[in-house]
C-alpha cells in the first residue's frame, strides 16, 4: 500500500501545480488524471492478488478436508 500512497501523492502534486500554474493547467490536470488511473490500477492489482491468495488457501483447505474425510 506504500506504492498507492506514493501514487496518490504524485496525483496531488500535479493537481496542486495545476492550481498554481494557469499557463500549463491543462497539462498538469492531464498528468493528475494519469496518476489517478495508476492508483486505480494499483488498487485493482491489490484486490486481484488478495483474491488469488484467498482462492489458493480455500483450495488447499478443501483438499485437506477431502483427504481427512477419505481417511
Amino acid at each position: 500500500m506504500n506504492r498507492l500512497v506514493e501514487i496518490r501523492s504524485q496525483e496531488f502534486l500535479c493537481r496542486e501545480r495545476a492550481a498554481l500554474d494557469s499557463e500549463r493547467r491543462v497539462f498538469w490536470l492531464a498528468q493528475a488524471e494519469a496518476w489517478e488511473q495508476r492508483a486505480l490500477d494499483e488498487i485493482a492489482y491489490h484486490f486481484r492478488e488478495c483474491n488469488l491468495v484467498r482462492e489458493c488457501n480455500l483450495a488447499k483447505g478443501e483438499f485437506v478436508k477431502a483427504e481427512l474425510n477419505a481417511a
